[in-house]
């Protein structure tokens, strides 16, 4: 099947030549062209050009006078499949208990995991496949999941097998985190090493053998899991084959960025929280910086400093961070709004740390994230509209007409 979009008023994130992501003042770069076409042959970008140049073939024809076609949302960090909500801990925080206080009186992730515990996967999978819909028609066209609201064996095996079946019933790309590490439940409140033994002895060979999970993540974070801990795990999961993708720098820098980088982890994220050593340490390999300021907003907490992160010349990419806890929203336009009016960042340096950046941070690169030959076409076609800098300036309205997911229209 082809497809030939005509007329598009600008082609945005156009990549002749392949890269990988971009860092420091190539990020501000947002290689576009006016007046464009683009054709989609077999779910792939076959070409793309100004429209001098358009071709003439037969086929499918989508007039996009007026509107700009950019590709998909590449969410690299959610937690979207996960049981019911967390709307009281949302009236405690405007009462004025902290996160962390929160966390100590049982709620928070224990909360989550206890909710998780009393649902069934079939209702478990129904609510994750509306929330995937959602982000989907908002413009996601790639996204990362987590487990880590289980805690205990089977609970993390049945989050991860809804992430399977969503994987294997969607046309998007769809990675797996197993994230067992995200807390310590309460039976092991007093022996945080014995369900280490459990996160590594137990249930990674299950999910190592049922291929449940494509990276490994942990909370590495005071009060949850400490260097040495994260190291444990990091080393049993890269026996498996299972690279890092890590929590680090959420409310205190502990050293988790340079772990990251020492164990090439794909990405590390939040960095709500940085220090000078932290910078030293990112510019040493090719670790993504992942930041969420969804999580920042809804939380009250510091920024991630991009534009420190950005002048010092490494990447940045953005994710949502969708989760009940402390970022109950998928809305990946917000998350690039945010990031331009909290995070001081360009439109074109949040758009490519949205996408191309986005892919890069789960290890799509070369997949999604760019207009580039071969890489499919999940594309969003926007309302009329004066630029793509109106897509942030705009933080309050939906602005996407539609969106494709390897060439066919989202219904």
């Amino acid at each position: 099947m082809k497809v030939l979009f005509k007329h598009i008023k600008e082609l945005v994130q156009v990549r002749e030549t392949p890269i990988r992501y971009v860092a420091g003042e190539d990020m501000k770069v947002l290689p576009t062209i006016k007046n464009a076409y683009l054709l989609v042959e077999d779910s792939k970008i076959a070409a793309f050009g100004s429209m001098d140049l358009c071709p003439n073939d037969d086929c499918e024809v989508v007039d996009a006078t007026g509107r700009i076609i950019l590709p998909t949302w590449c969410d690299s960090h959610t937690h979207l499949v996960y049981a019911g909500n967390r709307e009281q801990e949302f009236v405690q925080r405007i009462q004025g208990k902290s996160y962390e206080e929160i966390a100590s009186l049982g709620g928070g992730i224990l909360n989550s995991a206890t909710l998780l515990g009393e649902t069934s996967e079939e209702d478990l999978y129904k609510q994750s496949k509306q929330r995937l819909n959602e982000v989907i028609r908002l413009g996601t066209g790639a996204i990362e999941i987590k487990s880590g609201y289980g805690l205990n064996v089977a609970a993390e095996l049945k989050m991860l097998r809804v992430i399977k079946l969503l994987s294997e019933e969607y046309s998007l790309p769809i990675r797996a985190t197993f994230l067992g590490a995200h807390a310590v439940p309460l039976e092991y409140k007093e022996n945080k090493q014995g369900y280490i033994d459990v996160v590594i002895n137990d249930m990674l060979p299950l999910i190592a053998k049922e291929k449940l999970a494509d990276y490994v993540d942990v909370f590495c974070e005071q009060g949850y899991f400490s260097l040495t801990d994260t190291e444990l795990i990091i080393r049993a999961a890269q026996s498996y084959g299972l690279p890092a993708k890590l929590h680090v720098n959420q409310f205190n820098s502990i050293g988790g960025v340079g772990l990251a980088v020492k164990h090439d982890a794909l990405s590390v994220d939040h960095l709500e929280v940085m220090n000078d050593e932290d910078f030293e340490e990112l510019s040493k390999g090719d670790t993504m910086p992942v930041a969420l300021p969804g999580c920042s907003y809804f939380l009250g907490i510091p920024y991630t400093p991009a534009r420190k992160i950005i002048d010092s010349g490494l990447p940045l990419a953005l994710a949502s961070d969708f989760n009940p806890g402390s970022c109950p929203s998928g809305n990946m336009n917000r998350v690039v709004s945010a990031a331009c009016i909290k995070m001081k960042m360009l439109p074109e340096e949040a758009i490519n740390a949205a996408t191309l950046n986005g892919a890069y941070a789960m290890g799509l690169d070369g997949e999604v994230g760019a207009i580039a030959i071969g890489h499919r076409a999940n594309l969003i076609l926007t309302k009329e509209i004066p630029s793509y800098s109106f897509i942030p300036y705009s933080f309050g309205s939906n602005l996407i007409d539609k969106v494709y997911l390897n060439g066919n229209e989202v219904k």
